[in-house]
């Protein structure tokens, strides 16, 4: 323990005595955290719509009003063709082109139907989907409104109506940062407590200091905890700023226990800090290090469940989702955090996280040599 204490002590020393490190540290995850979810939205706003009105009557102006005040769309062109509306979609000026026919008013009032034609621009999938979305269900509403205003029971049996009453559970008001915030918190968490931990080692090979620590009775483990142990704790750091920032920013106070959230993050860096050790024994600059950790931080990203959702992915991609940890930490956090899990109910996240630890870290020492 003693000689472990003075490893400690050098890797707080030489963290702290780093001002760029510092900054990465403690600056770069809080810039992150407070402007990244402020972006990262899943609403699609400002779509670009072209309308093409051949009626020009009361309704076809009732519903172009009701879709503008809609707040999702923006009416950047009134074209007077469809080969017009269609000039501004490939001119990237609309991504929506809503045509409606020149007998959209009568039809509507003696047939009870009208149809509308409505083109897509696809280029951007999330977006035409969406926007298609939004403006169906514009159109339905519009179309549900019309036909109660000129429902008369002398003329027309009523149509049975059935209302559906819907509540959103943990989330009440759908407010994505609920959603956003955690997931980015374990990534930032992932980014400080893995990739650091690799850079650190990888420097002291670049310097020549790791051959000095290879020639004095050091352990192999005593080592790979001295450069786990501070990692770790700065991590638990990193997690406490977070959550103050999405309490006092975003007004997010965590439905769980903080102990789960704590407990869970405690055996989650283990792991990854396993990953970063695991790194930094198979490179020898830190350039090696960084390509490989920004590979590995894409992979995390697009197969942890942070912007899609895990079931939406193919089968193969599931498998894929079960080896990457950082997918556990994010359900997790958005267990405790929204629904209130306690320990009972990450039992088995924290028993896949606990076998990440033992393997990566494991595998770091066995892998670390003091002879080149």
């Amino acid at each position: 323990m003693r000689t472990l204490r003075f490893l400690l002590q050098k890797e707080f020393r030489q963290i702290f005595r780093d001002p760029a490190i510092l900054r990465i540290i403690f600056v770069m995850p809080v810039m992150q955290l407070v402007l990244l979810p402020m972006a990262a939205d899943y609403e699609v706003k400002n779509i670009r719509l072209a309308v093409v009105d051949h009626d020009h009557s009361v309704y076809s102006q009732q519903l172009i009003r009701k879709i503008s005040a809609s707040g999702y769309f923006l009416l950047t062109r009134y074209a007077a063709s469809y080969q017009e509306a269609m000039k501004a979609v490939e001119s990237d000026a609309a991504d929506l082109v809503l045509e409606l026919p020149s007998s959209f008013e009568k039809d509507l009032v003696k047939e009870e139907e009208a149809p509308v034609f409505m083109a897509v621009n696809a280029i951007n999938g999330v977006k035409a989907s969406l926007g298609s979305a939004y403006l169906r269900s514009i159109v339905q509403d519009f179309n549900q409104q019309v036909r109660a205003e000129w429902l008369q029971l002398p003329r027309f049996n009523p149509e049975p109506v059935v209302q559906v009453t819907s509540s959103n559970w943990y989330n009440p008001l759908m407010n994505y940062r609920y959603f956003m915030v955690p997931g980015i918190l374990v990534i930032l968490i992932t980014m400080i407590g893995s990739f650091l931990a690799a850079l650190n080692i990888v420097r002291e090979k670049e310097i020549g200091t790791i051959e000095q620590i290879n020639v004095t009775p050091i352990r192999k483990y005593q080592f790979i905890l001295g450069k786990l142990i501070p990692f770790w704790v700065l991590g638990l750091a990193i997690l406490s700023i977070g959550l103050l920032i999405a309490r006092i920013v975003y007004g997010i106070i965590p439905a769980g226990s903080l102990f789960t959230i704590y407990l869970f993050a405690a055996v989650y860096l283990l792991a990854v800090l396993g990953i970063g050790l695991l790194i930094s024994s198979y490179t020898q600059t830190q350039q090696q290090a960084m390509l490989i950790s920004f590979f590995l931080i894409m992979v995390f990203i697009l197969l942890g469940g942070l912007y899609t959702s895990v079931d939406s992915m193919p089968q193969w991609a599931r498998y894929l989702v079960k080896l990457n940890p950082v997918s556990y930490f994010i359900e997790v956090m958005r267990m405790v955090v929204l629904k209130g899990s306690g320990t009972g109910e990450i039992k088995g996240h924290l028993i896949s996280i606990l076998a990440f630890a033992l393997f990566f870290n494991t595998w770091a020492v066995l892998s670390y040599r003091k002879r080149s």
